[in-house]
């Protein structure tokens, strides 16, 4: 099992980005998939997540307007859309999966994860 995150880079505020997460080497069509970051000091947070078939998203407060999760399983991918970034979100963001639509939030519920890329913002 292989979650592989791509698409992060260098950018101004106010800019936009994609990240993609692909996965190999399992059912993907069947899992919960999410977007977790984590900033230097600081705690790996959620971002996003998409229930499997794609019907059910949630977000954290501090992207929702800015920031949509969306996924192609006929790909085996999950995307980020990231718009009017901030400098403030900048981080490693990472890929998640797990198999029911709860506790979103909790980092230890999560089966496996990509190994991050990084998106800075600057001012």
């Amino acid at each position: 099992v292989q979650l592989q995150a791509s698409g992060g880079g260098l950018v101004q505020a106010g800019a936009s980005l994609r990240l993609s997460c692909a996965g190999s080497g399992y059912i993907f069509s069947g899992d919960v998939m999410a977007w977790f970051r984590q900033a230097p000091g600081k705690d790996r947070a959620f971002v996003a997540a998409i229930s499997p078939g794609g019907g059910s998203t949630s977000y954290a407060d501090s992207v929702k307007g800015r920031f949509t999760i969306s996924r192609d399983n006929a790909k085996n991918t999950v995307y980020l859309e990231m718009s009017s970034l901030k400098p403030e979100d900048t981080a490693v963001y990472y890929c998640a999966a797990k198999r029911f639509y709860v506790n979103l939030y909790d980092t230890h519920g999560y089966e496996y994860w990509g190994q991050g890329t990084q998106v800075t913002v600057s001012s």
